[in-house]
């Protein structure tokens, strides 16, 4: 038996409490909805900035009424201390998932990138601090090695970073360092590798690849590939990341806390063999995307040519065990990803009659 299949089994007999700031985004809502499975307490915070409330409307309808009357939601924001301070009162855990993401979002806004992702970040941990939380896990970024060439990432080992947004989660590693060095606080960081899953928004400006792509393709639309297509990426399913939230939270190894993590696979997958991945798991139920082919444009500024994650140390200390390659979660998030385009609109729904019909 694995870590994670243990912990599995003593939550629901040992319930905590626990705060997930973005509670309404992708990765929040994800680990909401595991979390209450687990029939644990949870307090939710989002601002709904980027986070949605049909994501928290979705997890209602995947749990049960019990489970959902264990959950509490308050809508505010990281950026005000106050609010900080007020949803971390009689918290076990928090899982720190709030924050403006984006490398080009940052390029074009870096005031409000740090305001949310700095200022933020600061605040929770004072707020843990004075609350006496037990331990806040935040959401960290492989953005943090930037431009360091070595394959794959070892956690000790970063260069200069290559965006504002960078920059910031670099900060929140070094705040967290310091709290812990100052005041005993019981940090832990997780340097998230390209995560993709259910609810993650295809839509806007600043939508991953993955979500991004399906829709274009489904939707008759110009798949573009920044650069070559050989730029790579350790892909990551968010039950990994949910995974290792809950073993960063509640692992008693004496030399867990106070550390940063890589959370992936340890694998590379170029953006050709993606846009062939994704294809090949259309093409089933929509035959006429079989000639489908990229477009190239210019390799997109603040953006790194390779990306592998070790991820030994989370496995050493966390007991982290990937249970999902890029094809096994596409092979579980496919049809979400197709779900979430028919319910958009009639339009959709319309082009992707065949899909649904041929998933019934």
């Amino acid at each position: 038996m694995t870590k994670y299949e243990e912990l599995l089994k003593t939550l629901p007999e040992s319930p905590k409490t626990w705060l997930i700031t973005g509670c309404a985004g992708f990765i929040g809502s994800n680990l909401l909805e595991h979390l209450l499975k687990l029939d644990q307490t949870v307090v939710g915070l989002d601002n709904f900035s980027t986070g949605k409330q049909q994501n928290l409307d979705e997890v209602q309808t995947l749990v049960s009424k019990e489970q959902w009357a264990r959950f509490s939601f308050v809508e505010g924001d990281i950026r005000d201390l106050e609010t900080c301070q007020k949803v971390c009162e009689g918290v076990d855990y928090v899982l720190h998932q709030a924050a403006l993401g984006s490398v080009p979002r940052s390029i074009a806004d870096p005031l409000t990138s740090h305001a949310s992702n700095v200022t933020g970040q600061l605040n929770m941990l004072v707020a843990a601090r004075d609350q006496q939380v037990k331990r806040i896990v935040y959401a960290a970024s492989s953005s943090t090695y930037g431009d360091y060439p070595g394959l794959p990432k070892v956690e000790d080992t970063i260069g200069k970073p290559l965006s504002p947004y960078a920059v910031t989660k670099y900060v929140n590693e070094l705040y967290a360092d310091v709290f812990a060095r100052c005041y005993g606080t019981q940090a832990v960081g997780l340097r998230y590798f390209n995560v993709f899953g259910p609810r993650q928004d295809p839509d806007g400006a600043y939508a991953a690849v993955i979500p991004k792509w399906i829709a274009a393709m489904l939707r008759g639309e110009t798949i573009y590939i920044n650069g070559t297509g050989e730029t790579s990426r350790d892909f990551c399913y968010v039950k990994n990341v949910v995974q290792a939230n809950l073993l960063a939270a509640t692992s008693e190894h004496e030399e867990a806390a106070n550390q940063v993590y890589n959370v992936a696979v340890n694998a590379r997958t170029d953006l050709l063999q993606l846009f062939g991945l994704l294809k090949f798991g259309l093409v089933v139920n929509r035959p006429d995307l079989r000639d489908i082919k990229p477009s190239h444009r210019d390799f997109r500024a603040g953006d790194v040519l390779h990306s592998q994650a070790d991820v030994s140390k989370a496995g050493e200390l966390l007991g982290y065990a990937p249970t999902h390659t890029i094809e096994q979660g596409l092979a579980e998030a496919l049809e979400w990803y197709v779900g979430s385009l028919e319910m958009a609109g009639t339009r959709d729904a319309e082009i992707l009659e065949p899909w649904v019909a041929g998933k019934l």
